[in-house]
């Protein structure tokens, strides 16, 4: 029940994050995905099941406050969040290659499959536009946010499961 509790409030806490602060400190009109690092690093931590539940509640919460379509990006961030549970079995908690690698693939396929939803299907062909002026920018920024906020999550999971433990026993 606490590690509910816990994702719901970062959850929470990396949406208004990314949606307040994080718009002001915007780096050629991107901001970082911080929910995307959250799922990334569920999936990671925990793995495929809390992945895709803590990516469907994400993709949800911005599906209800910016999306035009219901779904798609609950979609996209289940996706991710599964996909990236299958890395939770190499799952090192004091190296940060593998995660950082995972947030930065992963930002590549949510931009893939918003371009597709959003642009694609709409007849703008122009992928390396949208590549050069969101994409690139996007996943630069959102793997140097990563660093800090993933070490700040394992923390967490980490006394989490310390908690677990000593109930257990």
């Amino acid at each position: 029940m606490k590690r509910f509790i816990v994702l719901v409030i970062e959850i929470l806490i990396c949406f208004l994050l990314q949606t307040t602060v994080f718009q002001w400190i915007a780096l050629a009109h991107v901001t970082p995905n911080l929910l995307l690092i959250l799922t990334v690093a569920t999936g990671l931590m925990r793995g495929r099941t809390e992945g895709l539940a803590v990516g469907f509640a994400s993709g949800l919460l911005i599906d209800f406050c910016y999306g035009n379509v219901l779904g798609l990006f609950a979609l996209i961030y289940m996706i991710i969040g599964y996909l990236n549970g299958y890395s939770h079995r190499i799952f090192v908690k004091d190296d940060l290659t593998i995660p950082i690698l995972l947030v930065g693939v992963s930002q590549f396929v949510y931009f893939f499959l918003y371009y597709v939803f959003e642009f694609l299907l709409k007849g703008k062909l122009n992928i390396l536009f949208y590549l050069v002026r969101i994409g690139l920018p996007g996943i630069i920024y959102t793997v140097v946010v990563s660093i800090v906020l993933y070490k700040l999550l394992n923390i967490i999971n980490i006394r989490l499961d310390r908690k677990v433990e000593e109930e257990v026993t």
